[in-house]
């Protein structure tokens, strides 16, 4: 299991007043990007190499998913 205590986590800037609706990425450790649910902080995170989630990013801005 990867150690998350030194993750900074940010919500995604399209999150509105959704009612808490958000995703949190942590892009602060080494080699890796995390994401989460803000609403369940201590829940489940996904964890993506660098690379692959520059590549996701990339292919979403790519396609006009904004």
């Amino acid at each position: 299991m990867t150690d998350l205590t030194g993750a900074i986590w940010r919500k995604s800037t399209r999150s509105g007043g959704n009612g808490g609706n958000c995703v949190e990425v942590a892009t602060n450790l080494p080699g890796i990007v995390t994401v989460r649910d803000s609403k369940g902080a201590s829940g489940p995170v996904l964890t993506f190499t660098t690379r692959a989630w520059t590549d996701f990013v990339t292919a979403m801005n790519r396609e006009g998913f904004r």
